[in-house]
């Protein structure tokens, strides 16, 4: 693996304190970890293999919620801004709003990410950098890659153009191919504290309590905590997905159950969707000058049907990624409330994600055994693993209310 070459500068920046990397919770050793290559970036010191040194490809993994785009995109930062991520100046806040010169940011709108965008994408990170020491490309969701579309990427990584830095962000390491993680370096984020969150969620105005509850719901996902925190609807969402282990106690009711649970995720989907679609299809409206008057308008608004018609072909594969996003999240709601069955099954002194259900989940324990906690567990997993698989949604959920009834 080798290491991007600096070119030479008259002095070292300091590395700004707090800045960028503020926006990490819970994740003091990445943090450390990215600031000491962003120190050695900028020294033009990394050695291949060393610690601390610099290299041209990142792969940042963890789980959902983590923070994974949030640190690539802090590093990003720390290469482009003179202060090494100060998170004042124009280049910091040009990178926060993926707007920088020397930045591709890639975010794939649908379920995967072919290899003719991807073959695009490896020519525009070729290029020189327009203002800074590197042009760097912050790839989210790099596992939706198409088979064809990492074999393009990883000649670009096994190749890369001197000045290049590519930053990678998947689940999981094994989302992607063994051939590109092994050419990238690894920074691994945790699932952050229940008390972390709840303090960022306090520094942010949100009361102390109704901050510790979101906290706890949503398992150590600090996206979903936010919305949990500040958004009445999605508290009422996921109190109806609850509702699902004290209603499957039959056939009828098992598949009523499922299309409550498919029609709260569509909710939550179109939620997320409908903030994003409409600021889009006006953006296009106003870039073909739509309400301007002159010659070339009239021409230009015919060129407007195609592209928007190319967006809205994006929003609905975006739509439908969301939506099967939305619905994982309410099965690890489901895990996470069978999890403190299991819990108070055994007795067990920890954490609970629903501790203001506690009379719920003592009735449910009492009723079942662990090991048929265990199985309707096993359940919630297999109907995600349907799920990723493109099984159809509403067949995938009907299957496991029944298993959850037996």
């Amino acid at each position: 693996m080798t290491s991007p070459a600096a070119p030479d500068s008259p002095g070292l920046p300091a590395p700004a304190t707090g800045g960028v990397f503020a926006a990490l919770i819970g994740q003091d050793p990445v943090i450390g970890q990215l600031r000491e290559a962003a120190a050695a970036a900028w020294r033009g010191a990394g050695q291949p293999g060393a610690t601390a040194g610099m290299t041209h490809a990142w792969l940042f993994t963890g789980p959902p919620g983590s923070g994974r785009s949030v640190a690539a995109r802090a590093f990003a930062a720390a290469l482009l801004c003179q202060d090494q991520g100060c998170g004042t100046c124009p280049c910091c806040r040009q990178v926060a709003a993926g707007t920088h010169a020397d930045l591709l940011l890639v975010r794939p709108d649908g379920l995967s990410y072919g290899v003719r965008q991807t073959r695009d994408l490896v020519v525009r990170a070729a290029a020189a950098p327009v203002a800074g020491r590197w042009r760097v490309v912050l790839f989210e969701d790099a596992d939706r890659a198409t088979e064809q579309a990492a074999n393009a990427l990883l000649k670009a990584i096994e190749e890369p153009a001197p000045r290049t830095v590519w930053l990678l962000c998947a689940p999981s390491a094994v989302d992607l191919p063994t051939t590109i993680r092994s050419r990238c370096r690894l920074v691994t984020l945790r699932t952050p504290a229940t008390d972390a969150v709840a303090r960022a969620l306090i520094r942010e105005g949100v009361p102390d309590d109704q901050a510790l509850a979101a906290a706890l719901a949503a398992q150590g996902h600090i996206g979903r905590a936010r919305r949990l925190a500040r958004e009445p609807e999605a508290r009422r969402r996921r109190a109806e997905v609850l509702t699902v282990p004290s209603r499957v106690s039959g056939l009828g009711q098992a598949l009523s159950a499922a299309a409550a649970l498919v029609r709260a995720a569509d909710a939550e989907a179109a939620a997320v969707t409908g903030e994003l679609d409409e600021p889009e299809r006006e953006a296009l409206r106003r870039a073909y000058g739509e309400g301007s008057e002159g010659k070339g308008v009239a021409r230009a608004l015919r060129g407007a049907a195609g592209a928007m018609k190319d967006l809205e072909d994006r929003q609905k594969s975006r739509a439908t990624r969301v939506k099967r996003d939305s619905l994982d999240l309410a099965l690890l709601d489901l895990a996470a409330f069978y999890r403190d069955v299991l819990a108070v099954q055994f007795g067990a002194e920890v954490e609970l994600a629903n501790p203001a259900r506690r009379d719920e989940l003592t009735r449910l324990a009492a009723q079942s055994r662990p090991e048929t906690t265990v199985r309707r567990i096993e359940a919630i997993m297999t109907c995600r693993e349907r799920l990723a698989a493109s099984v159809a949604p509403l067949l995938a959920v009907e299957e496991l209310t029944l298993a959850l009834a037996r």
